[in-house]
């Protein structure tokens, strides 16, 4: 039997895809807005989406659906508790943002530490042409060597980005939900911390783990990273605390809606030291290729009856 495969949002993958390994019928649609989302998918067996929710109300009216490969690492958009009534399998990707997620949350540590965007745009608007003298030292500048980076969710990513940081000479304190030996409790960590990063899952336990009293409880030098989910930390309170001067900056490659139509307190201006980036941490050409990989793999796994990956 041939199986019928729907890739939703094929423009969400800047890579190029292998064949499957079985006889199949395949569509892609650069984009599908909600209204499409039942008519594309009506006699789909295999569905490929990355941000395309699928609701109950939507998986109801897909009797033919068996598989839900979702291109990325994160399956909030799939509703599971309908999917695994409807015996519906879901699989993801893992283990591919090994080199790129690392390198952005570095490559933000040192933006931030060394205020190169307020040097940027001060050079940009004329500011050190106008300057009586060579020294333009006008928004702090802290070393990377010695400080102390706290990092929340030690899965491969924050273990990748430990080996990284203790290579430059930082202090590491990890945090995870999942206690094991050499970690420290999250009050702990965020006391001590000059830099901290994010790299946990979006649940309800996780929500907003980042809010006014957190921001409060850091050191005023202190950064923030988030590229994991825009939801883990309190927006509002974060863009409240960075005007006030109650931490040093922050870098978020994610935003609790997405793309963010309806405006955020994040996208103000007038924020110092903030640096937003729209969702692109994962998204190396390396590392979209090696998901691509995965992806067609994870489907002929499931068709071979041998599913990996399952969520």
């Amino acid at each position: 039997m041939a199986h019928s495969i729907v890739f939703l949002d094929r423009e969400t993958l800047g890579a190029t895809l292998k064949e499957p390994a079985f006889p199949h019928h395949y569509a892609e649609y650069q984009r599908t807005p909600p209204e499409e989302i039942v008519p594309r998918l009506k006699d789909a067996s295999i569905c490929i989406t990355n941000k395309v929710p699928l609701r109950r109300a939507t998986l109801e009216q897909l009797p033919a659906l068996k598989l839900i490969a979702v291109a990325a690492t994160g399956t909030d958009i799939v509703d599971k508790d309908a999917a695994k009534e409807r015996g519906i399998t879901i699989v993801n990707i893992r283990n591919y943002a090994f080199n790129t997620v690392p390198e952005h949350v570095i490559a933000l540590m040192f933006a931030l530490r060394r205020s190169l965007v307020a040097y940027a745009n001060d050079v940009a608007a004329g500011a050190w042409q106008r300057a009586s003298q060579f020294c333009f030292v006008t928004h702090p500048i802290n070393d990377i060597a010695g400080s102390t980076l706290g990092i929340v969710g030690f899965g491969a990513i924050g273990k990748a980005i430990a080996s990284r940081a203790e290579a430059l000479g930082m202090r590491v304190l990890a945090h995870d939900v999942m206690p094991a030996e050499g970690l420290v409790d999250l009050p702990t960590l965020i006391r001590e911390s000059d830099v901290i990063t994010l790299h946990v899952p979006l649940t309800e336990t996780t929500s907003h783990m980042i809010g006014a009293a957190e921001l409060q409880a850091m050191k005023k030098n202190a950064i923030l990273i988030n590229t994991a989910r825009g939801g883990l930390v309190d927006e509002a309170a974060l863009a409240t605390a960075l005007k006030e001067g109650q931490i040093a900056g922050a870098g978020f490659d994610v935003l609790t809606e997405e793309p963010p139509k309806n405006g955020n307190p994040l996208l103000d201006p007038s924020i110092p030291n903030l640096i937003v980036t729209p969702h692109i941490a994962w998204a190396s050409r390396e590392a979209m290729q090696i998901l691509a990989d995965q992806l067609i793999d994870n489907i002929d796994a499931f068709v071979a009856g041998q599913p990996r990956n399952v969520v």
